[in-house]
């Protein structure tokens, strides 16, 4: 297999694997629409901008799925792990939410490496753009 066919193969399956997790939190979101906006007022978080975050995890989720607008979703879902992890998971005393801030801030990196590289040559920015 051809160096290129291999990284864009990890691309798909990559973006895949990081896509799922906001899909399925958005779509969770909504089902649990009072439990969650009630969770984010004790963290002191606005629950007006509730729907926000579903529209970022389910949008951003399904444009890093699908390869399109690939780099610019990569990155609004970076700062969303980074302001995720600091603004309701960092605790030190507590080593179940300390497990989630350093998940938050991998999938992070993870979406950094993705604003750098693309979504591949398995993705609707290729199809579309060429890129």
């Amino acid at each position: 297999m051809k160096h290129s066919m291999l990284c864009d193969t990890s691309k798909l399956i990559g973006r895949v694997l990081m896509s799922l997790i906001f899909l399925f939190a958005g779509w969770n979101k909504i089902g649990g629409y009072e439990m969650t906006e009630a969770f984010m007022v004790s963290m002191g978080i606005p629950g007006f901008i509730l729907p926000l975050v579903i529209v970022i995890e389910l949008v951003g989720g399904l444009a890093v799925l699908l390869g399109i607008f690939t780099r610019i979703s990569a990155f609004v879902l970076f700062l969303f792990c980074l302001a995720s992890a600091f603004l309701v998971h960092l605790s030190p005393g507590d080593a179940t939410e300390m497990t989630s801030f350093m998940k938050n801030i991998t999938i992070a990196g993870g979406f950094l490496i993705l604003t750098c590289a693309g979504a591949g040559r398995f993705s609707l920015d290729h199809w579309i753009r060429g890129k």
